[in-house]
């Protein structure tokens, strides 16, 4: 990771990442590891070896808690636990997300409440939780997780794409709020981040071009490349940043 910028002043930063040990979460936690940040993160699976593997490359473990983050109780706990092993949590990553697929027909009450206890309502609760700690340390950044997908106007998965729109809502809303604590709130809008689980379900050929061919950059993206603009975001080298959503997708969508 040495070919990538360092942001120096992560170094040592007490750091929470929901989802953090598949996907781009694995991604963020080992690339928050190599700048030296005590990171802190919460995987419904087990994701020892994961955690163990990055501390034999890096020489800094990070803390695997197990943790259904739709039970937030358990999710306080975990982030508690976290701000003991490493202090105040002053940099909060919201990335834990499932995009299934779904109809419109048959989908039931039960369904649409467990797609938003997972893909929104963790993103109010961990910053409330994380809140005393980050006052007490003078300030934080918290980043959390929507999509471009609201904003291309995608269908299939009506759940998910309303969950990422509210939370470029919450994130402006608490950015509003938490602004005067000197804690700072953004939005990153991925694009299509060809994760395995994206190549395993839905990346067919045709899906691939279709949508490079939208892209104004003609390469698709990778974790790392959310990782750098996540790792800007929590750094203060974005520090009047607050209330944005930052596009990292190629150039599918223009905002502004």
């Amino acid at each position: 990771m040495d070919r990538f910028a360092t942001f120096h002043d992560l170094a040592g930063r007490s750091v929470f990442i929901t989802g953090g040990g598949s996907g781009i979460g694995a991604a963020l936690t080992e690339g928050f590891v190599a700048q030296g940040a005590q990171v802190a993160f919460v995987q419904r699976s087990d994701a020892s070896d994961f955690a163990a593997g990055i501390g034999a490359r890096h020489g800094l473990t990070p803390l695997f808690i197990a943790c259904d983050l739709t039970d937030v109780a358990a999710l306080r706990t975990a982030m508690a636990q976290a701000a003991q092993a490493h202090g105040p949590i002053t940099v909060l990553v919201n990335n834990a997300a499932n995009d299934q697929r779904h109809a419109i027909e048959g989908y039931t009450v039960a369904d649409w409440d467990r797609s938003q206890a997972i893909n929104l309502r963790p993103h109010f609760f961990t910053a409330q939780a994380a809140l005393p700690g980050m006052r007490s340390a003078g300030g934080g950044s918290i980043v959390n997780f929507s999509s471009v997908s609201y904003m291309m106007g995608n269908g299939g998965y009506a759940s998910y794409v309303a969950a990422k729109a509210g939370i470029t809502g919450l994130t402006r809303g608490l950015a509003r709020d938490l602004g005067p604590d000197n804690i700072r709130v953004n939005a990153l809008m991925p694009g299509w981040v060809l994760t395995p689980r994206q190549l395993d379900k839905w990346a067919t050929p045709e899906a691939l071009k279709a949508h490079l061919d939208r892209q104004c950059l003609k390469e698709h993206l990778v974790e790392r490349d959310i990782v750098d603009a996540t790792l800007f975001l929590a750094s203060n080298t974005s520090r009047m940043m607050t209330g944005q959503a930052l596009v990292v997708d190629g150039g599918v969508v223009v905002s502004g």
